[in-house]
C-alpha cells in the first residue's frame, strides 16, 4: 500500500508562528491552546510543513516536543522572520496612530474593576481612543504587549503558576495576595457559613474555565493537598456556569468582587488555598512615559478599590484580615480618601457573575 502524506503548503508567517509556539511550548497541546486553534488541526499543520520542508522537524519525547537538528535549523531562521514581521506591523500601527491621533489599547482576562478603569481613564484623556480586549489567557495578553499589539495588560497570576513574561516588559502589583472565593448555590447546605471548608465540597462537580492559564492545575494541586479528588469538569461559557451554579449542578471558583445572581451565594474558602496576584503590564517606558503609566496604573488600583469594597462578603473579608486595600496614601480614589470607610457604597450590578481570578495586596511599583 502507498503511504498517504499531507499535501504540500506554501509556507507562510502563520507556519512560522505555529512553529516556533511548540518549541516555545514544548507541547502540542499548549502550542495549540495559545495559537486558538485545536491540538488536532495544528498536528495536521505540522504534518503538511513537514511534509513541505522534507523532514521531521520535532520528535514526541517524555518530556514533550523537541525539535529535531533539522528543526532546529528551521526555528533559526524563523524567529529572525517573525521579529521583522512583528516590527513591520508595529510600525505600520505606529504610523497609523500618528494618523489618527491618541490611542490607548488595554488588555484584560476580566475584572469588574474595568468599567471603572476606563471611566477613570475617560475622564482624564478625553481626547484618547480607548479600547479593550478581553482574553482568560494571561500569558496571550503579555505577549500581545510585546509586539505591540496592546499597551497595557491587567492579568493575575496563579500562585506557584508565574506567568511567562517576555523581555522588555515592566510589571506593576495590583494586589500581591488575594484569596478565590465559592460560588454555590443559595441552597448549599454549606451557604450559611461564613467561610466554606474546601473538604465539605469534596462530592461537589467542580467548573473549571480551561482557557485560564494554568487555573485546572492549581485547583488540582489545592485538592490534592487537602486529600480529596473530585469530578472536575470544563465549562467556558460564563452564562451556562452561572446557571449550573445557581440550579445547584456545580460549584465554581470566583472572584471576590463578583456580585452572585439570584439562587447564588459567595463565600470565601477556609484557610485561603487559591490565591493569586492581580498584576499591570506595559513595555518598559522611557523616561518620558514612565509618569503616563503610573497614572494608568493608579486610575487602575482606584478601581479596583472601589469594586472590592462594594461587595459585601469581600468587604468582610477585607476588614477581618486588616487588607492593605484599605490603606494604600497617596493613590487617588482609595478608600479612605472617597470616605467609603466610614459607610458604604452604592453596590453594583447584583446579578453578574465572574469567573476569572481574583486579587491580592496593593502595592506601588
Amino acid at each position: 500500500m502507498r503511504r498517504r502524506y499531507a499535501p504540500v503548503v506554501e509556507l507562510d508567517v502563520r507556519h512560522l508562528r505555529a512553529l516556533c509556539a511548540i518549541a516555545d511550548t514544548g507541547s502540542m497541546r499548549k502550542a495549540a491552546r495559545q495559537l486558538g486553534m485545536s491540538q488536532p488541526s495544528l498536528t495536521t499543520q505540522l504534518r503538511r510543513i513537514e511534509r513541505t520542508i522534507g523532514g521531521l522537524l520535532f520528535t514526541r519525547e517524555r518530556t514533550g516536543s523537541l525539535p529535531t537538528p533539522l528543526g532546529r535549523s528551521v526555528l533559526s531562521r524563523a524567529r529572525p522572520i517573525l521579529a521583522d514581521m512583528s516590527a513591520l506591523v508595529t510600525a505600520a500601527r505606529d504610523a497609523a496612530v500618528n494618523a489618527q491621533g491618541a490611542r490607548l489599547r488595554l488588555g484584560s482576562s476580566g475584572s469588574r474593576a474595568i468599567p471603572g478603569w476606563l471611566r477613570r481613564l475617560h475622564t482624564r484623556l478625553p481626547d484618547t481612543d480607548t479600547t479593550i480586549h478581553i482574553d482568560m489567557s494571561a500569558n496571550t495578553l503579555l505577549r500581545m504587549v510585546a509586539e505591540h499589539q496592546l499597551d497595557v495588560a491587567f492579568v493575575h497570576e496563579l500562585d506557584g503558576f508565574p506567568l511567562r513574561v517576555p523581555a522588555g516588559l515592566e510589571q506593576r502589583v495590583v494586589a500581591d495576595r488575594e484569596p478565590q472565593f465559592i460560588a454555590m448555590a443559595s441552597t448549599h447546605p454549606l451557604a450559611g457559613l461564613p467561610a466554606v471548608p474546601l473538604h465539605g465540597l469534596a462530592e461537589e462537580q467542580w467548573m473549571a474555565d480551561p482557557t485560564v492559564d494554568d487555573e485546572c492545575a492549581a485547583m488540582r494541586r489545592a485538592f490534592t493537598a487537602a486529600g480529596l479528588n473530585p469530578r472536575l469538569v470544563y465549562v467556558r461559557d460564563v452564562t451556562t456556569a452561572a446557571e449550573l451554579v445557581s440550579a445547584g449542578e456545580a460549584v465554581s471558583l470566583c472572584q471576590p468582587t463578583s456580585m452572585p445572581r439570584h439562587g447564588m451565594a459567595i463565600r470565601p474558602l477556609q484557610g485561603d488555598p487559591l490565591t493569586v496576584r492581580l498584576l499591570m503590564f506595559t513595555r518598559t517606558p522611557s523616561a518620558e512615559n514612565a509618569p503616563a503609566n503610573r497614572a494608568l496604573f493608579d486610575d487602575l488600583v482606584a478601581a479596583y478599590r472601589e469594586v472590592a469594597w462594594a461587595n459585601p462578603t469581600y468587604r468582610q473579608w477585607l476588614l477581618r484580615h486588616d487588607s492593605p486595600l484599605l490603606h494604600s496614601p497617596g493613590t487617588p480614589g482609595g478608600l479612605a480618601d472617597a470616605g467609603i470607610l466610614a459607610g458604604s457604597v452604592a453596590g453594583t450590578n447584583g446579578t453578574e457573575f465572574e469567573r476569572s481570578t481574583p486579587p491580592r495586596r496593593l502595592t506601588g511599583a
